[in-house]
């Protein structure tokens, strides 16, 4: 009975750190389109939100969960400049 409660608790954990990975992922693709804006705008912008959050990402230890890249300003110039 012991180790179908741990298991039990072992799934529960790992779904509520999917969820959290989920809204931070909700939020990074916010943040990227944030800074998207404000470069095809010719303003300042900084990824220093979206790394934050993806930092955050990268440390839940789940193995269905792929590794994110940091962003960089220059990514970000980058796609801005493709879709013109």
């Amino acid at each position: 009975m012991s180790v179908h409660k741990d298991l039990m608790k072992h799934a529960e954990n790992q779904n509520k750190s999917y969820q959290q990975f989920l809204a931070w992922d909700q939020q990074r693709e916010q943040y990227i389109e944030e800074a998207i804006e404000l470069c095809k705008q010719g303003k300042p912008f900084s990824t220093d939100k979206i790394n934050e959050v993806t930092n955050k990402m990268n440390k839940i230890n789940l193995r269905i969960i792929p590794i994110k890249k940091n962003v960089t300003v220059e990514m970000v110039e980058e796609y801005v400049n493709s879709k013109k």
